[in-house]
């Protein structure tokens, strides 16, 4: 059976990036950035339970215009047997695919916290130039700007974005 594929949203935008302590300081530098940028943040936590997660994921992409995909914490587990979890370049694989498909319904960008690591983590995807936030606030804002970039309107400064974090990140 075909799934329906549905009208995308002009301003969402699909954040697959990590959900734990470590990266909580980068993951409202996300949310904040984007939302002064004008446009809907939506990540796989707010999406409600029925279908199988990987049909969710799948309809969320899809809804969506833009896609952000950080593959920085793509690293070995801790405990042994020391694995590396897949989830974040496996959505990325979905999106880059249902890009090929409908191109002008989807972009998607790669951020990442060193040069040169998405070469050698996933060379299938040479000639991407990775978005580099360095680890930082004001690099994942900075990237944001730079991958949003709109002509036409004025654009909102990092240290505008900056102020309006809550003050315990």
């Amino acid at each position: 059976m075909r799934r329906r594929v549905s009208r995308s949203s002009p301003n969402a935008v699909f954040l697959n990036i990590p959900y734990d302590d470590r990266f909580r300081r980068l993951y409202l530098a996300y949310i904040v950035g984007l939302v002064h940028l004008g446009l809907e943040p939506r990540v796989t936590l707010g999406i409600p339970g029925g279908d199988r997660r990987l049909d969710r994921i799948m309809d969320l992409i899809q809804g969506c215009r833009y896609s952000i995909h950080d593959l920085s914490r793509v690293e070995l587990s801790r405990g042994e047997p020391r694995t590396p979890r897949f989830n974040m370049p496996f959505e990325l694989g979905l999106t880059v695919a249902w890009s090929k498909q409908y191109p002008h319904r989807h972009t998607w960008f790669v951020c990442e916290s060193r040069a040169y690591k998405l070469q050698r983590s996933l060379s299938d995807l040479g000639g991407t130039d990775p978005n580099i936030h360095g680890g930082t606030i004001e690099g994942v804002m900075r990237e944001l700007c730079n991958a949003f970039v709109h002509p036409a309107q004025q654009m909102p400064t990092i240290p505008q974005m900056m102020r309006t974090l809550p003050s315990t990140i």
